[in-house]
């Protein structure tokens, strides 16, 4: 059963990146499911701490576009989720490539959400695991 409760495609997700710190950094969101969303990230300059690592902030910053963009999807119409707070453990580095992250609902409420990110490297190792919760808030387009 799905939980999203809005009717979007991974076009209009991309789109929705135009002008922000998503592009930026390269994010780009690549499948979902019934109960997950899936966005890429490169690892370069871009998102490289002064040791040639992958930034944990820029982890977060992935962590949090695919938390708060699923927990909106997931709220009815005329609502949307932001952060209320964000934690991530790195548990191992990345140099290059792309890491992917994937976010699956651990509780939906009415007022609030709380959302697990596993992000993986190219070999499929976990680097990173973040969760998030969000406030369901009125929103008006």
């Amino acid at each position: 059963m799905s939980v999203w409760q809005k009717e979007f495609d991974l076009a209009r997700l991309n789109q929705a990146r135009e002008n922000t710190l998503m592009r930026h950094l390269g994010i780009e969101f690549t499948e979902f499911g019934d109960d997950y969303i899936s966005a890429t990230m490169p690892v370069d300059q871009r998102t490289h701490q002064p040791m040639g690592l992958l930034h944990g902030g820029a982890s977060v910053v992935l962590a949090e576009t695919l938390g708060s963009t699923a927990a909106t999807l997931a709220c009815p119409e005329g609502f949307a989720c932001v952060g209320l707070e964000i934690n991530a453990n790195h548990m191992r580095a990345v140099r290059s490539g792309l890491v992917t992250g994937i976010t699956k609902p651990l509780h939906i409420g009415r007022s609030t959400q709380v959302w697990e990110i596993k992000m993986f490297d190219q070999e499929q190792k976990m680097n990173c695991i973040s969760r998030i919760t969000l406030s369901v808030i009125k929103h008006r387009a």
